[in-house]
């Protein structure tokens, strides 16, 4: 009895160890070796998973090092905390981005993880977050790309930063010369590359599966992973691809050659008053904020990627359509009311002939505008002037990617039409989904069709990152884009919507008018 009442106190003793471990492991912080050294992040507040923040992935391009290719990191001594975000890029204020203005810098190429289990008991599939911001302002960091509800789908969660603006794109000649590769100008580009290849080399570690990497984006991280898909140097670095609001050839618009991005930026460049005999080596030594005053207005171009027969091959656009783009599947789409053109009704006719030019007296009239059909009128897309903005920039450009991507790989398009809440007379403008991809809602607080549209784009997002296909139980059907159908799947606030041929008319003259626009 003495003998049998010892075994009971033995196995509840045993119980009482194991029950608590979540709770005690909450005081013992994760450590993980990386490239460079070891990292200390944080675990959940539950103790199921973990996150390490600011862990860096490039040398900070700072000095000799501004406008070079990322140079890898070197080792540090001890255990580096891994626990708080790091300062967004190098910036100009635009107003939309204060905050990450204020405090932004050039040391600024570190990355976030989020790991669903912790420890690591199998390999998850990795998303990589690309951010938006006009490719000159933003961060990958901060609560609104918090990754932890993401990742408890099972997935691991890395948001990555990279350089901004006169940093990450200006290209020069002197630049040109110095380089090895005689490229210059995608610094950004090569920083993306280079978290990807420490993604490849360390995010086993975290219980990540390099061989099932998902790179996503939105706005100009969109096109910034469409730009990806067109280079050589990311082959077999991503098995998986998602487009949100965003394309290589957005507003229909087509990456100029190296040599006129040179000529753009010594066109930015010449306010600093550079000696002509040592351009780069006095840019270098000008401080940050000095060569911030040389960018161009927030969303006025003027710094972009470029095709420098390096990172970019041939015009991004041209890949696409030729088909020689990296073949993985591809989840993309847009917002029903991205942006709306400014101006009177006068103003909007004359960007839609600018635009169209001889098939502009057809646009005008699929458009409402030449007195004989009334204009669209489905709710969402709000009215004529957000129609021909969203169709421009965004809806149509996505389309003609997912109709010619589908011969190449497994594709799947949808146009997202639910507002954030507090903001429904103003629909699904650009940058909506967001806290819904992440679960994160810092603008708005929502509501239960919220919190019901958000859970199911994080399983269709994670469910692709996982086989390529967002479909699963009890979601509704996703069917897969192809040239015949162009089946797409429409985010409303009734829930998710099989339809086809999305804006057609509209965008098939779209397409007609490209070849009269490609510069």
């Amino acid at each position: 009895m003495r003998k049998k009442s010892r075994l009971i106190h033995v196995a509840w003793f045993a119980l009482l160890i194991a029950v608590p471990v979540a709770w005690t492991a909450d005081a013992i912080d994760p450590i993980v070796s990386v490239t460079g050294g070891e990292v200390q992040g944080k675990l959940w507040t539950d103790g199921t998973g973990a996150a390490f923040k600011g862990v860096p992935f490039a040398e900070p391009p700072v000095g000799n090092l501004r406008w070079r290719e990322p140079m890898p990191v070197k080792d540090w001594k001890g255990v580096r905390a891994a626990d708080a975000y790091p300062p967004a890029c190098a910036q100009a204020n635009a107003g939309w981005n204060a905050p990450d203005a204020k405090t932004s810098k050039e040391d600024c190429l570190y990355l976030n993880v989020w790991a669903p289990t912790w420890p690591p008991k199998s390999r998850h599939p990795v998303m990589v977050w690309i951010h938006g911001g006009g490719n000159s302002a933003g961060s990958g960091s901060g609560p609104l790309f918090d990754g932890e509800s993401l990742a408890r789908h099972g997935v691991v969660v890395v948001t990555i930063q990279y350089r901004l603006g006169m940093f990450g794109f200006l290209a020069l000649p002197g630049l040109t010369r110095e380089s090895p590769h005689h490229s210059s100008g995608n610094y950004a580009i090569l920083d993306q590359i280079e978290a990807l290849k420490w993604v490849r080399a360390n995010i086993a570690n975290f219980g990540g599966d390099p061989g099932q990497v998902t790179v996503f984006g939105q706005s100009a991280g969109a096109h910034d992973t469409g730009i990806l898909l067109t280079s050589p140097l990311a082959k077999g670095l991503i098995k998986r691809a998602i487009e949100e609001s965003g394309t290589v050839v957005i507003n229909g618009m087509m990456a100029p050659v190296l040599s006129v991005a040179e000529q753009n930026g010594e066109k930015l460049v010449a306010s600093l008053k550079p000696p002509e005999s040592s351009v780069v080596e006095y840019l270098r030594s000008l401080p940050a904020e000095d060569v911030l005053k040389a960018a161009p207005p927030y969303g006025s171009g003027g710094l972009d990627t470029n095709v420098d027969g390096y990172v970019i091959p041939s015009a991004p656009g041209e890949i696409f359509a030729s088909h020689k783009e990296l073949p993985v599947p591809l989840l993309i789409g847009n917002n029903a009311r991205e942006f709306t053109q400014p101006g009177s009704p006068d103003d909007l006719k004359k960007a839609i002939v600018s635009f169209y030019g001889p098939v502009a007296p057809e646009a005008l009239k699929l458009y409402g505008l030449s007195g004989d059909t009334p204009p669209s009128a489905y709710p969402p897309y709000g009215d004529v002037n957000s129609q021909f903005a969203t169709d421009t920039a965004f809806r149509c450009s996505t389309v003609g990617i997912a109709t010619s991507h589908s011969s190449v790989a497994p594709t799947f398009e949808y146009e997202y039409s639910h507002a954030l809440p507090g903001r429904e007379a103003a629909g699904a403008t650009h940058s909506a989904e967001l806290g819904y991809v992440f679960g994160t809602f810092v603008m708005g607080k929502p509501g239960p069709v919220d919190l019901k549209i958000s859970a199911a784009l994080q399983r269709y997002w994670t469910n692709f990152a996982k086989s390529g296909d967002p479909n699963g139980e009890t979601l509704a059907a996703w069917p897969r884009h192809d040239s015949l159908s162009q089946a797409y799947l429409e985010f409303t606030d009734d829930g998710p919507v099989a339809k086809t041929h999305l804006r057609n008319a509209i965008c098939r003259l779209y397409e007609a008018a490209l070849p009269k626009r490609a510069d």
